[in-house]
């Protein structure tokens, strides 16, 4: 099912992690987007976005969408997303994390929206 809006794909990314689905998940992405995995880290390509995905859906996240605001223009759209994700850690304890999410979304021939640019690390990665 096509994506009609850029609401509707960030809600979509967040449905997609808590549902644990990868392949849904890199629907959502188009084939040269790229994703700061961690900050220093960038995933660029289906193969490189599927290893940092996995690393978070390892996690067994449920990850809520706390405020989003959206500036959307013809065919780009920039999403800021407050996000909190609470899940469990590789060796078995509890862990939280927060952030607010800078993303750039672009408008498909289809009428479609995906993502280009995914950073869920926003501002924190200046460090």
């Amino acid at each position: 099912m096509p994506i009609n809006n850029p609401e509707e794909a960030v809600q979509a990314l967040f449905r997609a992690i808590n549902d644990q689905d990868i392949e849904t998940l890199l629907g959502l992405y188009e084939p040269g987007a790229i994703m700061v995995a961690q900050p220093g880290h960038v995933a660029s390509g289906t193969a490189a976005l599927r290893e940092a995905l996995n690393g978070y859906l390892a996690l067994k996240p449920t990850l809520t969408l706390e405020k989003n605001e959206l500036i959307t223009g013809s065919d780009l759209a920039l999403s800021l997303a407050k996000w909190m994700l609470k899940g469990t850690g590789p060796d078995g304890a509890s862990l939280q994390m927060e952030g607010t999410a800078t993303d750039i979304l672009r408008k498909q021939a289809d009428g479609s929206w995906l993502f280009v640019i995914d950073n869920p690390w926003g501002g924190g990665i200046l460090g």
